[in-house]
């Protein structure tokens, strides 16, 4: 009996020793957290926070400017506007559709309507006709790409996840290039305003 008794403390001991060592391995490898850029951080980075956000504003953003751009070839007064629209439709077309195999593969719903602030601008321009139109579209259009490429930067320089921060990285250039397109755009719709004001040489 005091054999059994001596055989149940030691058993115990042993256990309990085990028990400890596995606490101090644990207590001497903390986990670490996940490196931006890496698998888990990208698994997360796609379903919230700064790179859910930017998923929804690219989204909303390039489908307006194709819903303006089919809107800008129908009424639009100059050849240059036109065009300029037609190349909005094909490449944030494009875009949109390169945004939503992304949020599929991450299970991401992207919005299918337009938000109130482009609703609005719609039914705006949509008022308005010939060389009015023009200049309402394209200023429109420049302030629009001022806020794409700021936001593409964004997430190029900073997003968690690698997809849409190589969607970011693969698109800046043609919302640069678009951005430089208007602004030429701009100036020179604006400089016939100018010139046919009150008080201009």
């Amino acid at each position: 009996m005091k054999r059994l008794r001596l055989g149940l403390l030691a058993s115990a001991a042993l256990s309990l020793g085990l028990s400890s060592a596995s606490l101090t391995l644990h207590a001497q490898t903390p986990a670490q957290p996940a490196a931006p850029g890496s698998a888990a951080a990208g698994k997360d980075g796609a379903l919230q926070g700064e790179d859910r956000n930017f998923m929804m504003k690219a989204a909303t953003g390039g489908m307006a400017e194709v819903r303006l751009g089919e809107l800008a070839q129908s009424k639009g007064s100059s050849q240059e506007v036109k065009q300029f629209g037609a190349q909005m439709v094909k490449d944030h077309g494009q875009a949109n559709d390169e945004l939503k195999r992304i949020a599929a593969a991450k299970g991401v719903q992207l919005p299918t309507e337009l938000d109130r602030e482009h609703r609005q601008l719609m039914e705006k321009l949509q008022a308005l006709s010939g060389a009015q139109f023009d200049r309402e579209y394209v200023k429109a259009m420049l302030d629009a790409h001022k806020k794409d490429v700021a936001l593409f930067e964004q997430q190029a320089r900073a997003g968690r996840n690698a997809d849409t921060r190589a969607f970011a990285e693969k698109t800046l250039p043609t919302l640069r290039q678009h951005l430089t397109h208007v602004q030429t755009l701009d100036r020179a719709i604006s400089a016939p305003a100018r010139a046919g004001s009150p008080g201009s040489p």
